[in-house]
């Protein structure tokens, strides 16, 4: 690549309007020499590239004018990255490769904020797809009722070479970074693993730094516009927000074995569903139809346990029905809804769902592996006896159908 440092020199210089007297007398150098460089007749000592870098304010990087290449090479890494990734979602498969070619990134750029997320994330995900055994329910030993809630072994995850690193990357981040979003995705993902690390309270330190729900950036963009801007935004802080307590929701529902001694967690799953309904009435759930399909994917699981077995086929179609219509949008650049109360909501599909297990077009196909999608409590004995039944095999197969 030919250096271009002299031009870009004057460049700067000229939209700064600075002279070369006043650079030279900066550096310590005299004015001839910057007119030298700026005409390409010679180039400054290396010596003294950062302070010229400093004076206008600029990266070294971007003094050579390698800005745009560097980029641009980190930009495609990570694409390839995401496209590999792709085929973990439900498998081991490529995480290996991911952070090898991660790794060589970090070496390549060091300190660079991107690649240095997207390797701890990865390390944090081949924690989970390599750690087994990790979480139970705590049994009861006294007269407490303190008892049959997820619990989570500590010692062994402390252990975890994935989850150690990550940890350590993630820290780096959250204290050195400059990009808000990645600073504020690390300490997301560090509460996560000082849980599993058992170190509570420094996930409870991080926790509170961060903003409480009504002054997050869904509602306070219901605050910032009138009119028809407010209807927009009020419609996706409501499905985002529903969205994410159906999450803690069933998260509250099977941390909690005693919950499931009655038929309460079908009466409270359908009730998520209902919320939904209550929503996008018109039928149209837009990325919401994921969520939808997901939580009918437990219920069939409940049904089936609970001794409702025709229930529980009719559930699965119906999270059939739900993928289906997400997986119908592939293709499309937006998706809006439609309904009354949701009118305008609208979502960018690539930017959302790119891989993990929203990736539009393979929803319905991957249904028989991700059900019952909440695993606890232990739902393989339930799963036997349902791909026992000649029903699952015709599901599987109109899972695999293209169309309806």
């Amino acid at each position: 690549m030919k250096i271009s440092i002299g031009s870009k020199i004057r460049e700067l210089r000229r939209r700064d309007s600075r002279t070369q007297e006043e650079l030279a007398n900066t550096l310590g150098v005299t004015a001839q020499a910057v007119s030298r460089w700026e005409s390409g007749g010679s180039y400054p000592d290396m010596e003294i590239v950062p302070a010229i870098a400093n004076f206008f304010g600029v990266s070294i990087d971007e003094l050579f004018g390698y800005h745009g290449e560097r980029e641009a090479k980190v930009n495609a890494l990570l694409a390839k990255v995401e496209e590999l990734d792709m085929q973990n979602m439900r498998e081991d498969a490529t995480v290996d490769e991911c952070i090898a070619l991660l790794r060589e990134g970090l070496a390549e750029f060091p300190g660079n904020e991107k690649i240095m997320y997207q390797l701890a994330d990865m390390l944090n995900t081949a924690g989970w797809k390599r750690h087994r055994n990790w979480r139970y329910y705590e049994e009861k030993y006294t007269d407490s009722d303190d008892f049959g809630y997820i619990k989570y072994d500590c010692d062994p995850q402390k252990q975890n070479k994935y989850w150690v690193e990550a940890a350590k990357l993630f820290e780096n981040l959250m204290k050195n970074g400059e990009d808000s979003g990645i600073v504020t995705n690390s300490i997301c993902s560090l509460i996560g693993i000082y849980r599993l690390f058992g170190e509570y309270e420094k996930g409870k330190e991080l926790a509170m730094r961060l903003p409480t729900v009504y002054q997050c950036r869904e509602v306070m963009m219901t605050t910032a516009y009138d009119g028809a801007e407010q209807k927009r935004y009020l419609s996706q802080a409501l499905l985002e927000m529903t969205d994410e307590f159906s999450e803690l929701f069933m998260y509250a529902l099977v941390n909690d074995r005693k919950n499931y001694e009655t038929e309460l967690p079908i009466e409270k799953v359908r009730g998520l569903i209902a919320l939904f309904e209550l929503l996008c009435d018109d039928g149209n759930f837009g990325v919401h139809h994921v969520q939808v399909a997901y939580l009918y994917l437990y219920l069939a699981r409940l049904q089936w346990e609970y001794g409702y077995h025709d229930e529980a086929f009719s559930s699965l179609d119906d999270a059939l029905d739900h993928a289906k219509k997400f997986d119908a949008f592939a293709g499309q650049e937006t998706v809006t809804l439609t309904a009354p109360m949701v009118r305008g909501a609208s979502y960018v599909l690539r930017a959302r769902y790119t891989s993990g297990y929203r990736t539009i077009g393979i929803l319905a196909e991957h249904l028989p592996d991700d059900f019952p999608m909440w695993c606890n409590p232990d739902y393989r004995k339930v799963r036997a006896e349902m791909e026992a039944d000649p029903r699952w095999t015709d599901w599987v197969q109109r899972c695999h159908t293209e169309g309806d």
